[in-house]
């Protein structure tokens, strides 16, 4: 085992898992004070700073944006102290800014962090998905299917009927069709007001009852969706969808020349993973930052890829 591959196994673990916790906990003092860019703002002070700790040669391959247009954490900034292995490492400080201004659930701090080149440099564009969970066979989705097929594969894997399939989709007029679809198969369509990592994350759990995540969303976020999965065995696919010749260019300039590819997970995250991810407001899978005198809670889960490792940590912090 090499010096890096020893200090990925003895610190990154725990350490990507304390630095959503403090995105999250600077994002909880926002709640439902209806300044989405003030909570933002907070996340990423908080998580910058907390990478900043951290004895790696980092850097952000999905942030907050292109340097010209994001002040901090931008694509391509460097992080950490500068003397450990070098990693790439993808952010949302606070997925869901809407949903915490609003005091609205789901709201995420999330990071995911492999070794340096091995995660997708994907543009700020959209991208359209599919994923799916853990547990069916190689090839079970594909994204350039009928939403009803993929719905009827997953039943007939499950050995279920298709108005047994949950999918979940951004509320978004343009996945009117793919709602459509899914509900004249008699499928239920949870659908979430924000937050398709959120969305991709719910399939990672069998106790969220979804089974399919399909629509159209963030690429950036696509590539810390397909970071969780990676940690779990599960399937996804997607391919960048651009609206105009600018983002086309930024796809470009990323060094992206196949503007049409279909991303396999290990297209998008293919290295040794590491995933975490704090509640921020109360969700389906994690509780929300709660705050008491002198004390405040955080509930975080911490997943790795190479030994399919799953820790849900529930901390009480002195503040």
């Amino acid at each position: 085992m090499s010096a890096d591959e020893k200090f990925l196994d003895r610190v990154l673990t725990m350490e990507v898992g304390r630095c959503t916790e403090a995105a999250a906990i600077a994002a909880s003092k926002m709640i439902g004070r209806g300044d989405k860019e003030g909570a933002d703002d907070a996340a990423v002070t908080a998580l910058r700073d907390a990478l900043n700790k951290l004895h790696i040669d980092g850097k952000v391959v999905i942030g907050e944006g292109e340097r010209d247009e994001a002040p901090m954490l931008y694509i391509g900034e460097k992080v950490g102290l500068g003397d450990g292995p070098k990693v790439d490492i993808a952010l949302d400080p606070l997925e869901g800014t809407t949903l915490t201004a609003k005091a609205m659930s789901n709201a995420l701090a999330v990071v995911a962090m492999a070794q340096g080149g091995t995660m997708l440099h994907a543009p700020d564009v959209y991208m359209d998905k599919v994923a799916c969970g853990p547990g069916f066979p190689d090839g079970i989705i594909d994204l350039d299917a009928p939403v009803e097929d993929n719905i009827e594969a997953l039943a007939k894997e499950k050995n279920v009927g298709t108005d047994d399939i949950t999918l979940c989709i951004l509320d978004r007029e343009r996945h009117k069709p793919l709602i459509d679809g899914a509900r004249k198969m008699g499928s239920r369509v949870f659908l979430i007001p924000d937050g398709d990592v959120a969305g991709v994350f719910h399939t990672t759990e069998k106790t969220t009852g979804i089974d399919l995540y399909v629509g159209r969303g963030g690429a950036p976020e696509g590539v810390l969706a397909a970071a969780a999965l990676r940690c779990v065995g599960g399937q996804m696919q997607g391919r960048l969808h651009f609206r105009n010749d600018d983002e086309r260019g930024r796809a470009e300039r990323l060094g992206i020349t196949d503007l049409n590819k279909k991303y396999s997970l290990m297209d998008l995250a293919s290295g040794d993973v590491f995933f975490a991810a704090t509640g921020v407001t109360d969700g389906t899978m994690l509780n929300g930052v709660r705050w008491e005198p002198g004390y405040v809670h955080t509930h975080t889960v911490v997943m790795r890829s190479k030994t399919r490792t799953i820790r849900y940590i529930r901390a009480r912090s002195e503040r």
